[in-house]
């Protein structure tokens, strides 16, 4: 599972100083605590635990489960009988017991530069008791589902953690969706009230978040069932002598004529701190959709239910151990709260640590492309964390744009979200992180809470696009079709043989679709429906989902490993490989390529790609189609939207909902430049 030493041939080590810190761990010691958190699971979470307040102590076993569904109902059982609230340890304690009240939280940085605010965990705390307040009057209790549906403002965090603090369970739906996906979401969770906002801008792109909310709140009713309340927060039209009692100032471009239907609840005084609910260690916290629900035809419709205070324990310890975060690191994850990345490390996890984090509105390219490496320079960023998507966007417009910025504040940079190419790994670690940065590049999915997956900086040898090693807990297995364990190098399904604190529980309504999705395909596992190969010194290296595998003339191919091939073509900015049906092969491949700036597409540069992917993979995989793509279909957190092109790739109209493009323009152009596919 974990070689004896740590690999020297093959492997990359960071340059800079990061090793002379005392607090790093060896590759032996990460050994030895990898071991003991799998043998002895209660102790290890159990000094773990001690950073927290309990009201009252677990009874019982420390963990328990049954991931086989011949021997019953599957469960995750941890900590039965203990209770807590974990706003009080990520706030009141953090202030009271730590003495961090006065240390920065969050620096927020808006859409526009000089858009900005710092604060406080105290103010903080005041904040989130006001609201907490104002939910309490408006009838929510122990229990209630809250729907919040809101731009990432210092807010947004409120609202979570006053939820948390009375007991509530969060739902928060990513901004960029539609009405109707809205609508879906609130009905899922059988939400009794709505917390949103006027608008917000995204770059350049207005959006009036209150309409939306508005029309799904109407859909709602049209399906009989109705949210009674609404609190909307003032945010674009906020007047200047009107925002103390706020955590955002008045927006640099506001729009005070921003069509508006009502607004329910403003937030106008504090009152006494309200009573903190202490909840069991498994009560239900937030709910959150996942687009990782496998084998089941249906995408971002599955409500996961998640037990935040198992997660804090992994995320305490995953955000500590894979950042290395001590107390005076600046830390940002680009990432957007609606995303479980945003839950679990730019609120939960770094609160819990008492970290300072950076919570941004705007794009990575607004107002230009080095907007990102100026904040990192604003706030001196010790530790960074965004996705490959980001990456291979800044990769297309060169080594320039970055290195106007000095970047010198820089220790550790991290990857999430998808499988990382070696090329765009190599970019990031060679242009941005100057060979002196580790590269953490994490594997986690919406289910497991946090981190199950990746390098520990410094202390494991870096292999480009590897998530290397379990996290602490953690205890992969790679299978074959049959379902049987493979040893040594070996490709096959990745699933994981025990559960940890913070993964999910169950499909909330639905633990039938839940047994179903992750553990009737392998008895005994829990399947992550993502595709592994473990190689000779013991690096996982994942492979992609495994409904994106294509089958070609009986042949299993990773499009991720596609990608990578056409990527490393100097001309290649970005790429994304989807299936076509075949008559003869099953599947052809259809690829779609963007292009670094000045370079043209012409058929010398196509046949050289596609000798590329021949050379690097085999002639089993070489590409049927590539088409020219100056852009790809993205979500607005960036994750490019692969069902839609299947349905270029096959010249099918019906996109199904794409409420959630970031640029729907890029549709047509797409289909514009579509490959003559005769067969």
């Amino acid at each position: 599972m974990i070689p004896d030493k740590a690999p020297g041939e093959h492997v990359l080590h960071a340059s800079g100083d990061l090793k002379k810190e005392a607090h790093i761990p060896s590759f032996e010691k990460y050994k030895e605590l990898y071991i003991r958190s799998v043998e002895s699971p209660e102790e290890f979470w159990g000094d773990v635990a001690k950073d927290f307040f309990w009201k009252t102590k677990y009874t019982g076993k420390f963990l328990d489960y049954n991931f086989d569904v011949t021997k019953g109902e599957i469960f995750v059982k941890c900590m039965e009988g203990a209770t807590t609230n974990i706003c009080y340890n990520v706030l009141d304690r953090n202030i009271y017991e730590m003495k961090l009240g006065d240390k920065v939280a969050f620096y927020w940085e808006g859409n526009e530069p000089g858009d900005e605010k710092t604060v406080t965990y105290r103010e903080l705390l005041q904040q989130v008791c006001k609201f907490a307040n104002v939910l309490k009057s408006q009838g929510v209790k122990k229990g209630d589902r809250v729907s919040i549906y809101m731009p990432m403002v210092v807010e947004l965090v409120v609202a979570m953690l006053a939820c948390a603090r009375i007991g509530a369970v969060h739902s928060i739906v990513f901004a960029g969706f539609s009405a109707e996906s809205l609508c879906e979401r609130i009905m899922d969770s059988q939400c009794c009230i709505l917390i949103t906002a006027d608008g917000f801008y995204r770059g350049d792109k207005l959006i009036n978040l209150k309409l939306i909310a508005d029309e799904a709140l109407q859909k709602c009713r049209d399906k009989s069932f109705t949210v009674e309340k609404c609190i909307m927060l003032k945010h674009l039209t906020k007047e200047d002598e009107a925002w103390s009692g706020s955590l955002s100032p008045p927006a640099k471009r506001a729009c005070p004529d921003l069509l508006q239907e009502k607004q329910k609840e403003r937030v106008r005084k504090v009152r006494p701190p309200p009573q903190v609910f202490h909840v069991s260690f498994v009560h239900n916290s937030f709910y959150l959709n996942s687009s990782c629900l496998i084998n089941t035809g249906l995408c971002a419709h599955g409500r996961l239910s998640r037990s935040l205070d198992g997660s804090r324990l992994l995320l305490l310890s995953s955000h500590s151990h894979r950042t290395h975060y001590h107390s005076d690191d600046v830390y940002w994850c680009t990432a957007d709260i609606g995303w479980i990345t945003g839950h679990s490390y730019i609120t939960y996890g770094p609160l819990a640590n008492g970290a300072t984090s950076v919570l941004f509105e705007g794009l990575p390219t607004y107002p230009d492309v080095s907007r990102m490496w100026e904040i990192v320079d604003k706030y001196h960023i010790s530790k960074f964390y965004t996705a490959p998507t980001a990456i291979r966007l800044l990769m297309k417009y060169g080594s320039e744009p970055v290195q106007k910025y000095k970047r010198t504040s820089l220790k550790i940079l991290g990857t999430v979200g998808e499988p990382i190419n070696p090329e765009a790994w190599q970019w990031y670690y060679s242009v941005v992180g100057e060979k002196r940065c580790p590269v953490v590049d994490t594997f986690w999915q919406t289910e497991t809470g946090g981190h199950v997956m990746t390098p520990l900086p410094a202390a494991t040898p870096m292999k480009p696009g590897s998530a290397t090693f379990p996290f602490f807990g953690v205890v992969p297995a790679i299978l074959n079709e049959s379902g049987e364990e493979l040893e040594g190098p070996s490709e096959g399904y990745l699933v994981f043989k025990q559960p940890w604190p913070g993964v999910m529980r169950t499909v909330y309504g639905n633990q039938e679709r839940f047994e179903t999705t992750y553990f009737k395909k392998f008895p005994g596992y829990y399947v992550t429906g993502d595709g592994c190969r473990r190689d000779k010194d013991g690096y996982y290296w994942i492979t992609g989902r495994i409904d994106d595998m294509l089958n070609v003339s009986g042949h299993l191919l990773s499009t991720a490993e596609v990608e990578s091939a056409l990527v490393e073509h100097e001309a290649v900015a970005e790429a994304a490989v989807v299936g076509r049906p075949h008559p003869v092969k099953g599947e052809s491949l259809y690829c779609f390529v963007t292009l670094n700036d000045g370079i043209n597409y012409n058929q010398k540069l196509e046949g050289e790609l596609k000798k590329q992917v021949r050379e690097k993979i085999g002639a089993i995989a070489t590409p049927d189609y590539i088409q020219n793509a100056p852009s790809l279909p993205k979500t607005r957190s960036g994750k490019i939207m692969r069902r839609v092109l299947r349905k270029i790739a096959c010249n099918e109209r019906d996109l199904g909902d794409v409420s959630t493009l970031a640029d729907s323009s890029v549709i047509e152009q797409l289909f514009d430049n579509r490959c003559c596919t005769a067969v």
